[in-house]
């Protein structure tokens, strides 16, 4: 048996208790984690402060070494998003319905955790936090799987939150980081079928692909990120500027942070005049089509047919004009990734037209895309952004990490 074999099997004999934890015994679980992780918060920082030397060392690009790293802030953050989760409701042993069938029987559906759950995930440590807490209150045990950029910072927040959950009279093992971050180890997780109930993959679109077409397991996708905000020719262009800034370079290497503006003709020359400078602030690189690079010249750089479908993940955006709403649209549905779409605009018929056509797991009239989180949308958390439409589509709550199954009441019948 393999280390990972034996995580997996750890896993599944943690899951049949955690199943029918108390909703009491989680939450002081939960509290557990955050208080340990706030008084340790000194050793994480120490551990998150190895993987950036070797982020520098590896000169990894200023945005992804933005998602690596910790601070006293962002541990703060982290440790209030747990006690946001351990004060959402319980969501297993709800029963949904009931009815009594006309032979007597009573049969309801009761939601349950979907057992164990792998998570294979990329440079950010919040994610091993947000993704243990969410499985925990959820009743489903973890195992985590992170990049070799975080290693460290993991470690040290799968120990710390074992020694936590121990502490209050829980299996440690419903938590488990893979030490391993070779591509074997992945590959390995991907096939896990006797272990896995589900694999969640949360990164770059690269590796949601991998897993997506490799694993054996089955796999939610989630988290590639191709969004765009659209200026209509009824758009407040100052409003719109202020969003599409927002949008972009408030964190670029997230996966709701915007990628492409698609600017109705009417109003591209006066729009662009406004957002270009705001831009400049982040130092933007536009990618263009050649009817906005005619307007701004050499602040822009000619778009290839990449362009309108990159997860660029930094302060660079591509730029459109479109002739209408529809080429818009049109647009977006041969071009965005289903994550989050936007459009800015005073005309209340055009905004419901976008909402009803366009189709992605968020849709917003003006608003910023970067609102697409679970704690944004008051789930406490989430384990990432679904893609898909199947069991579960936006950000995965508590909810999204439940199954049902039925329950039968009877009185000697038989068939």
């Amino acid at each position: 048996m393999t280390p990972l074999q034996q995580q997996g099997r750890l896993s599944k004999l943690a899951s049949r208790t955690l199943s029918t934890a108390t909703p009491a015994q989680k939450n002081d679980a939960l509290e557990s984690i955050a208080a340990t992780l706030w008084q340790a918060r000194q050793q994480w920082l120490d551990a998150n402060a190895l993987d950036l030397q070797a982020a520098h060392e590896a000169e990894m690009r200023a945005s992804l070494v933005d998602r690596l790293t910790l601070n006293e802030d962002r541990i703060h953050n982290i440790v209030e998003a747990v006690r946001q989760v351990a004060a959402l409701p319980d969501p297993i042993g709800r029963v949904h319905s009931m009815e009594t069938r006309p032979n007597g029987l009573v049969i309801g559906r009761k939601s349950v955790p979907l057992g164990v759950i792998g998570i294979i995930f990329e440079a950010r440590p919040n994610v091993t936090v947000d993704g243990a807490v969410l499985c925990l209150k959820s009743g489903n045990t973890v195992i985590l799987r992170g990049g070799k950029e975080a290693i460290h910072s993991n470690r040290t927040a799968a120990t710390l939150m074992r020694q936590a959950i121990a502490q209050v009279g829980l299996d440690e093992n419903a938590i488990q980081l893979v030490q391993d971050t070779s591509r074997e180890s992945a590959n390995e997780l991907m096939h896990m079928n006797d272990y896995l109930d589900v694999l969640i993959p949360r990164g770059g679109a690269g590796l949601i692909r991998t897993v997506s077409q490799t694993a054996s397991v089955p796999v939610i996708r989630t988290g590639e990120g191709v969004c765009h905000i659209y200026i209509d020719k009824d758009a407040e262009l100052t409003m719109g500027a202020q969003i599409l800034t927002n949008a972009k370079c408030s964190r670029p290497s997230v996966c709701n942070a915007a990628e492409c503006v698609l600017v109705h003709q009417d109003v591209a020359a006066d729009f662009l005049a406004k957002a270009i400078p705001m831009l400049d602030e982040y130092n933007v690189t536009l990618r263009c089509d050649a009817e906005s690079l005619a307007i701004i010249g050499s602040r822009g750089e000619a778009a290839t047919d990449e362009d309108w479908d990159s997860e660029y993940g930094d302060y660079t955006l591509a730029v459109k004009v479109v002739s209408c709403t529809q080429e818009a649209m049109d647009f977006i549905a041969d071009h965005g990734s289903g994550h989050s779409e936007a459009i800015v605009t005073s005309n209340y018929f055009t905004a419901q037209t976008f909402l009803e056509q366009v189709d992605a797991a968020a849709v917003y009239v003006n608003a910023s895309t970067r609102f697409t989180d679970g704690g944004e949308f008051g789930l406490g958390a989430e384990i990432g952004i679904s893609t898909q439409k199947l069991h579960a589509r936006g950000p995965m709550g508590l909810e999204e990490l439940t199954s049902s199954k039925f329950i039968i009441y009877g009185q000697g019948q038989i068939r």
